[in-house]
């Protein structure tokens, strides 16, 4: 089931300056999303293997994701692999390879992330962790662009600390409010980001 928000009567400076980000954060995600174009989402079965660090990706909880490089696909990825899709146990995976790949000159046509606007998603106690359910559904991926990310909150994913992405500007916020974190969107996540969430 979805998490819910549960409000208080005495907002603070924090949630109030939090709700006016993520709506400014949203509008901007949804203008960044006019004009890509690139093949579809695809379903994981979750039998496949990370491309960034070779874990299983069906056996983990948090946010996944995949990129579609066509015919400039990184050496990395085997050959014949449709549509040069690389796919990814955990945000943080995805944007390291991504990252990593641009340096070399590769740039994806697109690239998705889990978006748990879109999902009913769990959060569960893993010894003593909390974590957020995975889906790999194609209908549950958004254009990373379109994300605004929870950074550094108390919820974890397959890779430890995540970047937990919704489309719903909204939805990010109340989710910070509640665990913690930053907002973030997809040209804001850095290398250093990168290695703030993996400490």
């Amino acid at each position: 089931m979805q998490q819910q928000y549960a409000g208080s009567d005495g907002r603070t400076r924090r949630t109030v300056l939090t709700t006016i980000v993520a709506g400014g954060v949203g509008a901007l995600a949804g203008c960044l999303g006019d004009g890509r174009d690139g093949p579809d989402a695809i379903s994981l079965d979750g039998s496949e293997a990370c491309d960034n660090c070779d874990m299983r990706i069906g056996m983990h909880p948090g946010p996944v994701g995949e990129a579609f490089y066509g015919d400039d696909a990184p050496s990395s990825l085997p050959e014949g692999r449709e549509n040069g899709i690389a796919w990814f146990c955990s945000s943080t995976c995805t944007y390291n390879y991504l990252l990593e790949n641009e340096e070399r000159g590769h740039e994806p046509q697109i690239s998705y992330g889990t978006d748990y606007s879109s999902v009913d998603y769990e959060l569960r106690e893993d010894d003593g962790t909390t974590v957020i359910s995975a889906h790999l559904g194609a209908d549950t991926f958004a254009d990373l662009h379109d994300l605004t990310f929870v950074a550094n909150s108390d919820v974890e994913g397959a890779m430890g600390a995540s970047l937990i992405g919704f489309t719903d500007g909204d939805d990010a916020s109340q989710f910070a409010e509640e665990h913690g974190g930053e907002l973030l969107t997809h040209d804001d996540v850095t290398r250093e980001v990168l290695s703030g969430l993996e400490m």
